[in-house]
């Protein structure tokens, strides 16, 4: 193991500030979201140019639906609008499209375009973007132990069997690798009950910069910052540097 960590492969995103950003610009909130859309866009466009595997967004949060009706509303026609327009230069740039959440509580409408999304684009392997909608990290973890009471009722496990590695397979993102990067836009500096397991060793990097604003320059910048991290995973500097001259 380096000392100094190398390229993530599991970048995961918290897209805050768009409402903001607006308001400083005098511009409606779905002005804002717009922007937004445009800005993942670039990003993805830059992850493929950077060679990156795995980029998971926190689109729409379980919490989201306390906001006003209006502003979800546009939203959820937003997503739809994006994956239309978007899924077919996806695909022909290799790029996997795949939704987690409780997705099911949407229209049949968004339902159908995220289905065809998903098949359309499930064989591509350039990069995958997971887009995390209507996701919590207590429902992932809610939702993983009643597989798992459901696996023991039917008897094809036993008490014993249970583990973190089980649990890790009953997970919304069991067939990736667990997250290296965190990057959360806007100024806040907590989680938002993302991806609450999964994050347990992933390094948390905050900026103040709101999503429309934030650049692939900026995102640059996040990936020097990870490279400059040591990642211990609960040993010593000592032990890690031991490692890499051994």
């Amino acid at each position: 193991m380096n000392s100094k960590s190398s390229k993530p492969k599991h970048i995961i995103i918290i897209m805050d500030g768009n409402g903001r950003w607006a308001e400083q610009n005098g511009l409606t909130r779905s002005a804002g979201h717009k922007a937004g859309v445009k800005v993942l866009r670039n990003l993805i466009e830059h992850a493929v140019h950077l060679e990156l595997k795995t980029l998971t967004v926190y689109a729409f949060s379980r919490e989201n639906w306390q906001r006003p009706k209006k502003e979800v509303e546009l939203l959820l026609d937003l997503f739809i609008s994006s994956l239309e327009s978007e899924v077919k230069d996806l695909h022909e740039n290799n790029i996997k499209l795949n939704f987690i959440g409780e997705t099911d509580k949407f229209s049949e409408k968004l339902k159908k375009s995220m289905s065809k999304s998903e098949s359309l684009t499930s064989n591509n392997s350039k990069l995958t973007l997971n887009v995390a909608l209507n996701y919590s990290g207590r429902w992932d973890v809610y939702k993983a132990l009643l597989s798992i009471i459901d696996d023991m009722t039917a008897k094809k496990i036993t008490k014993n069997d249970v583990n973190e590695e089980l649990i890790n397979t009953k997970l919304s993102l069991a067939d990736y690798d667990e997250p290296d990067l965190l990057i959360r836009t806007g100024g806040e500096k907590r989680l938002s009950n993302y991806l609450l397991w999964q994050i347990a060793y992933t390094e948390l990097y905050f900026t103040n910069t709101l999503w429309p604003d934030f650049n692939t320059d900026q995102f640059d910048l996040a990936l020097d910052w990870y490279t400059k991290r040591q990642r211990r995973f609960g040993k010593t500097s000592e032990q890690i540097e031991k490692n890499k001259n051994a």
